[in-house]
């Protein structure tokens, strides 16, 4: 099982961090560029989707660097509080468990945004655990330069 907590501050109040998350387009820019996810035709924001808590919201796949392909995600969100926290825990190719949290506190004029993953992948545990590391380290700086004022 790996665990991993990650937090940043940026510039910006919750409601805009949480607009910048929600996006696809923002999304994908958060994740360059380790990852590219596949979304839905038409899909602009997860609003746009039939959001219901505990069910799979739609099937995406992933691919690392944008070229090759490494699986899935059925993303599914078990809560979600808009505009403060969401936890995704969404079956995946290679993981037996894969757990996201992702709360935002404001801080000042800014925004506290806290990543915490609960993973258990079915190979590789350590190699998993220094990709994490260094995805969401790079997630975190693109969120940084986007979201400063």
């Amino acid at each position: 099982m790996i665990e991993l907590r990650f937090e940043v501050r940026l510039n910006a109040p919750p409601d805009t961090v949480w607009g910048w998350i929600t996006d696809v387009r923002c999304l994908r820019a958060e994740m360059r560029p380790w990852l590219w996810m596949s979304v839905p035709r038409g899909t602009r924001n997860l609003a746009d989707t039939d959001l219901h808590t505990g069910q799979i919201l739609f099937t995406s796949w992933l691919w690392l660097f944008g070229l090759l392909p490494i699986g899935t995600s059925r993303l599914t969100l078990l809560e979600l509080e808009p505009g403060l926290r969401f936890v995704e825990q969404s079956p995946m190719t290679g993981m037996r468990l894969w757990r996201h949290e992702r709360q935002l506190q404001a801080w000042g004029e800014g925004t506290l945004l806290v990543d915490r993953l609960t993973v258990r992948p079915l190979l590789a545990t350590a190699l998993v655990k220094g990709f994490l590391q260094l995805f969401f380290a790079s997630r975190h700086r693109n969120l940084r330069r986007r979201l400063a004022y």
